[in-house]
C-alpha cells in the first residue's frame, strides 16, 4: 500500500491530538509524520505511537515533501495553507477560513464525497455542528426531500477548547463551594447553566455559529434554497454535541420508514427504543465516530414532518475523524 507524508498543523491542541489518535486508530497509511505548531511549542517533543517527535515550527518552508497537510484550525490556516499547497500538499482545513469560498469544497464524506474531485489544493472541514446534522439529514433528504430545517443545538464546552473544559470544572467546584464565579471563556457562568450564545452576533441577531449551520449545510447538500433556521446553545457537558432537529418534508415519510432509512445510512447509528428509555446521550457517544439518532417521531403539525434527536462527538466526527475521512476519500478517488 502506498504511504503518504502527513503534516499536522496545530499538533499540540485538542483537535491536533485527536487527529493523531484517529490516524493511528484507522491505520491511515502514513509515511513521514510531521508535527507542526507555533513558536510556543516548536522544539518541544511529543510522544505518539511509541515514538518521540520533535515539534517543528509552522512556516512557509515546513511543507516540503508533504502529501497531506491537516490544519487543526486557527490563524495558521490563513497564514500557511497556500504555502502548503504551493509545496505540493493537499490541505484539509478545520478552520472556518475557506468554508464558504466557492472554489473550495466543503466535505462530509457520507454526504458529498464527490466534491473532493474538484479541489484546487484546499478542502474545508465543516463546522462540527454542521457535520453532525448533515450526516443525519442526508438519508432523509434522499428519501423524501427536506424543505425546511429547524435546529436547536446543545453544545459541549470542549467546543471552546481546553479552556472551556477547565472553566466548567473550576466553576462547578466554585458553585459547590459557595464561591463567587468570574467567567473568562464564556459570556456567563456555564456551570449549572445554559447559554444561548455561541460565537459573535451577526445579521438578524443570529450568531456566527448559527449562520455556519445554515450556510454550510446548504453548500454541503447542494441545496442553496433549503430553508434552515438555527439556535445554538452552550451547555455544561464536557464532550459531544446534541441537536434537536425538526424537518418539513416534500414527500411522506413515516417515523418507521425514517428509522429504517437512517439505520442503513453510512456513519449513522439509530438508538431509539423509548420503551427501554434508549436514546442518544453525550455520555454514551463521546469518543465514538458515528452520529447517533433517536427520538424519531412524526410531526403532525405540518403535512409531512419529522423530529430527530441527534448526538455525536464533536471533536471526533465533528472535526478530526471527518478530516481523516476526507483524506481517505481523496485516496479512494485518486485525487491526491
Amino acid at each position: 500500500m502506498k504511504k503518504y507524508n502527513v503534516a499536522i498543523v496545530g499538533a499540540t491542541g485538542a483537535v491536533g491530538q485527536e487527529l493523531l489518535k484517529v490516524l493511528r486508530e484507522r491505520n491511515f497509511p502514513v509515511g513521514e509524520l510531521r508535527l507542526l505548531a507555533s513558536s510556543r511549542s516548536a522544539g518541544k517533543t511529543m510522544e505518539h505511537a511509541g515514538e518521540t517527535y520533535t515539534i517543528g515550527l509552522t512556516d512557509a518552508q515546513a511543507f516540503q515533501g508533504i502529501d497531506i497537510a491537516l490544519f487543526a484550525g486557527g490563524s495558521a490556516s490563513t497564514e500557511f495553507a497556500q504555502a502548503a499547497v504551493d509545496a505540493g500538499a493537499v490541505v484539509i482545513d478545520n478552520s472556518s477560513a475557506f468554508r464558504m469560498n466557492p472554489d473550495v469544497p466543503l466535505v462530509v464524506p457520507e454526504v458529498n464525497p464527490e466534491d473532493v474531485d474538484w479541489h484546487k489544493g484546499i478542502i474545508a472541514n465543516p463546522n462540527c455542528s454542521t457535520i453532525i446534522m448533515a450526516v443525519a439529514l442526508k438519508p432523509i433528504h434522499d428519501a423524501a426531500k427536506i424543505q425546511r430545517v429547524v435546529v436547536s443545538t446543545y453544545q459541549a464546552v470542549s467546543g471552546a477548547g481546553k479552556e472551556g473544559i477547565t472553566e466548567l470544572t473550576e466553576q462547578t467546584r466554585q458553585v459547590l463551594a459557595g464561591e463567587a464565579i468570574a467567567p473568562q471563556v464564556f459570556a456567563h457562568p456555564i456551570a449549572f447553566n445554559l447559554i444561548p450564545h455561541i460565537d459573535v452576533f451577526q445579521d438578524g441577531d443570529y450568531t456566527k455559529e448559527e449562520w455556519k449551520m445554515i450556510k454550510e449545510t446548504q453548500k454541503i447538500m447542494h441545496e442553496p434554497s433549503m430553508k434552515i433556521t438555527a439556535t445554538t446553545v452552550r451547555v455544561p457537558v464536557y464532550r459531544s454535541h446534541s441537536e434537536s432537529i425538526n424537518l418539513e418534508l416534500e414527500q411522506p415519510l413515516s417515523a418507521a420508514e425514517a428509522k429504517e432509512v437512517l439505520a442503513k445510512a453510512p456513519g449513522v447509528i439509530v438508538v431509539d427504543d423509548v420503551t427501554q428509555k434508549k436514546y442518544p446521550m453525550p455520555i454514551d457517544t463521546s469518543d465514538h465516530d458515528e452520529v447517533y439518532v433517536g427520538r424519531i417521531r412524526e410531526d403532525k403539525t405540518v403535512t409531512y414532518g419529522l423530529n430527530l434527536w441527534v448526538v455525536a462527538d464533536q471533536i471526533r466526527k465533528g472535526a478530526a475523524t471527518n478530516a481523516i475521512q476526507i483524506a481517505e476519500t481523496l485516496i479512494a478517488r485518486h485525487k491526491l
